[in-house]
């Protein structure tokens, strides 16, 4: 219980003047991770039933579903939580953070490992849905809304349907949590704007060499954009 009440008050800056029992008794995302403990233990202790039936009161109680078979190592944290659903054979690492809505699901029918692996320190954006038995490497965050079915690289950044990195060792990213979703890259409107300009590039040259001036166009994308991103939550 402290290991998870101090990671909830590591990222959570909610938490600032709460106290240990008030974390406990209110934060959806501890209670969670606290009954999927108890039904992990009884499940490897073989016992029938109730392993199941404590996932189903935690899921109906915190809206967050867990399977017991799920592995998941310490300092996990869940933000929030409502709609977070982890697969039967999900394995996540030490001091992941889960934004609300996050889903580690399968592809499929198929037995044997169909869930995805979360290694250390991966920060999961709220919306994301990662699928299938793909790896997420060390320190990797997942933009959210962003949709992953293939294996995300170590301390990368990534984003789209589906994701793909947009950061892989391009900076210096810190581990742990990282929520500024505010200010990540868009791949899509940044080729927007290249084929843009080149196509501008392209009619000027024309226009030279015809010697017909065209019409006037505008650079779709030119004016900067004002206001908070759509991506922020």
């Amino acid at each position: 219980m402290k290991s998870h009440i101090a990671a909830a008050r590591g990222r959570d800056p909610a938490t600032a003047n709460a106290s240990s029992l008030e974390i406990l008794l209110t934060w959806p995302g501890v209670q969670a991770i606290l009954a999927y403990r108890l039904a992990c233990r009884l499940r490897r202790s073989g016992v029938p039933l109730l392993p199941f039936a404590v996932s189903y009161v935690s899921r109906a109680v915190t809206g967050i579903e867990i399977h017991p078979d799920a592995k998941i190592g310490p300092g996990i944290f869940i933000d929030h939580g409502s709609g977070v659903v982890i697969g039967e054979t999900a394995e996540i690492g030490e001091n992941v953070t889960l934004y609300q809505g996050v889903t580690l699901g399968g592809t499929g029918f198929q037995s044997g490992k169909r869930h995805p692996t979360i290694e250390d320190n991966v920060t999961i954006g709220s919306g994301a849905k990662l699928l299938g038995p793909i790896t997420v490497g060390h320190g990797a965050k997942i933009g959210a809304n962003t949709v992953v079915v293939e294996d995300v690289p170590p301390r990368s950044t990534v984003v789209g349907n589906p994701g793909h990195p947009v950061k892989v060792d391009g900076r210096k990213l810190t581990d742990g949590p990282d929520a500024d979703w505010i200010h990540l890259p868009d791949p899509l409107q940044d080729a927007v704007k290249s084929l843009s300009a080149r196509i501008k590039e392209l009619e000027q040259q024309v226009a030279e060499l015809s010697g017909d001036p065209g019409p006037d166009r505008e650079e779709p994308g030119g004016e900067p954009k004002k206001g908070r991103s759509s991506a922020g939550g």
